[in-house]
């Protein structure tokens, strides 16, 4: 499988497993733990919660039971909870919640109340207590990234976790280039648009690759350079869908006919987010 070095030279693959919006039904978390798992079976090592996620990182915990050391756990704090010592209180819970002793990647949600000095503070405490292994930041713009890395501790950032899919190309006009020339991999969500994003173009390539437009979408995304891509799949079914994407390679005509349904902004734009 494909893979990325974060800052500090550890590698991930760039296929990973979202949880958004797991463990609000509390009869399927059961399943939702086995597809979990199957993931890691098939090599999806990074799981991505957050502690905004309801109880996503309980079904995780489930999930990582017997297999921790298989697995490369994201989670995140909430902005109004990323004062420093706000932000060492939630990654207790995170842990508690998770049942591990560390975190792998430990982020900021997205910008919130308080100086992202005061947080990155209290990010390279956890570090230092063993309590997370490297940090980031989520839902950044080309001005706040570059504010969060010129402050303390702020070249120490492992990823930026943004809105990045055909409909939102956004981040490619400057966030993106920016994040490239910096090492910085960007780590992007809800790859299909909430499942509002296969349209005739996507399902026509997808015929020719036994495949359907939302593999396509994957396959896209899984092309880009420097970029992870964590999509969420209850169950094994669409963890196979996203894990068959892997194998589909994009001819030169293919990609020119999704850059004509889907063109990058010739300008720059808000970062988006959901």
């Amino acid at each position: 499988m494909k893979s990325i070095h974060l800052p500090g030279n550890r590698e991930v693959h760039v296929l990973g497993q979202g949880t958004w919006f797991m463990g609000v039904d509390a009869t399927k978390r059961r399943q939702e733990a086995d597809a979990l798992r199957y993931g890691l079976d098939l090599g999806l090592t990074l799981i991505d919660t957050a502690e905004m996620y309801n109880d996503a990182e309980l079904v995780v915990a489930k999930a990582l039971e017997g297999r921790r050391n298989e697995a490369f756990v994201v989670s995140k704090v909430l902005p109004t909870n990323a004062s420093k010592q706000g932000t060492l209180r939630a990654c207790e819970t995170s842990l508690s919640r998770l049942n591990i002793e560390s975190i792998d990647l430990y982020l900021l949600h997205w910008p919130g109340p308080y100086p992202i000095e005061e947080t990155l503070e209290a990010f390279g405490r956890l570090v230092t207590q063993g309590k997370i292994s490297r940090y980031g930041v989520s839902n950044l713009d080309i001005n706040q990234i570059n504010e969060a890395w010129a402050a303390p501790g702020g070249d120490q950032i492992a990823t930026n976790q943004v809105l990045y899919n055909l409909r939102h190309r956004g981040i490619e006009w400057d966030l993106l280039p920016w994040c490239r020339e910096h090492h910085l991999p960007i780590m992007a969500y809800s790859p299909f648009n909430q499942g509002r994003l296969s349209t005739e173009i996507l399902e026509k390539i997808g015929v020719r690759h036994n495949a359907n437009g939302f593999q396509i979408a994957l396959a896209w995304l899984l092309e880009q350079d420097g970029v992870i891509v964590i999509p969420k799949a209850a169950d094994k079914a669409h963890i196979d869908q996203n894990h068959a994407a892997l194998d589909i390679q994009l001819s030169y005509d293919e990609l020119k006919q999704i850059t004509e349904a889907f063109p990058c902004p010739d300008h720059a734009v808000p970062l988006q987010m959901l």
